[in-house]
């Protein structure tokens, strides 16, 4: 669905998925089955939309189809009007995150950020300024020398999100960035991950299958049903709930425990959790 801006005029999203449909199989006489079908999807520039939904609805699907990592799919999909291809041919920037770090062991928290500037064509002399600006940012100034094998599994997911935005992209996408850490870890990289948003305003698509993370991170919640043949059942919007985040916040509970009401109604399952 579009949205009229405040002018009463209507924008082209950033990214709009218009009647996606993706199958798997059918090859060497495997049966061909639905993944996702008749999925609509719009993002405006600067907003951070949480995709949520049982297990195997294709959630990372829908994000690999974003990633470009997708390309045998029904429907239409584009980036600000134009062809995913013809975006990136014209510079536009992509960058993903996910449930690992992915981060190169050879190379040092600041080396790998370089290789990112480096694979993304900006010049040397930036280097420097970038890496420092987003290492502050999340709070790794002092482990810009250390290897990855170094340092936790929180901190290095944060030096993922420190390599992804560095590059400065126009869209960043995350696959259930922090479902391997522990809550208390996760919590402190949702703020993190909130407060270098808020520098650059990326726009973020993300996966997740914890109600509150989708709440606390996104301004609507799109509630996926079960699979095979998924589509996007409910949205949720979180108008209402301030920025910056908080945990405590009255508003931010309710609206997590309408996700999960969401969640509970198309998935069929009754043992939904917050989280």
């Amino acid at each position: 669905m579009r949205r009229p801006s405040h002018d009463g005029k209507q924008r082209v999203p950033q990214i709009d998925l218009k009647r996606i449909r993706k199958e798997f199989g059918g090859k060497r006489g495997t049966r061909r089955w639905t993944a996702i079908n008749g999925v609509d999807l719009s993002v405006e520039v600067g907003e951070i939309v949480g995709i949520l939904g049982p297990s195997g609805c294709g959630k990372s699907t829908l994000l690999n189809i974003v990633a470009g990592l997708e390309s045998d799919y029904d429907g239409e999909f584009t980036i600000q009007g134009k062809a995913f291809g013809q975006q990136i041919a014209s510079g536009f920037r992509v960058a993903y995150v996910f449930q690992e770090a992915r981060l190169l062991p050879w190379k040092t928290v600041r080396g790998n950020i370089e290789f990112a500037l480096k694979a993304a064509q900006f010049p040397a002399n930036e280097w420097r300024d970038r890496v420092d600006r987003v290492l502050e940012l999340v709070e790794l100034t002092r482990f810009a020398g250390f290897y990855p094998q170094q340092l936790s599994g929180g901190m290095q997911q944060r030096a993922s999100i420190a390599r992804a935005f560095a590059i400065e992209p126009d869209i960043l996408l995350m696959d259930e960035p922090f479902s391997a850490l522990d809550e208390m870890t996760a919590q402190h990289l949702r703020q993190s991950l909130l407060k270098i948003w808020s520098a650059f305003r990326t726009t973020i698509l993300f996966v997740s299958h914890n109600a509150m993370e989708a709440s606390f991170l996104a301004d609507r919640v799109m509630v996926m049903s079960q699979g095979p043949g998924a589509t996007i059942r409910e949205e949720v919007s979180m108008a209402g709930v301030t920025r910056p985040r908080s945990y405590d916040d009255n508003s931010l509970i309710e609206k997590s425990k309408a996700v999960v009401n969401a969640l509970r109604r198309h998935s069929g399952r009754s043992e939904v959790a917050l989280v």
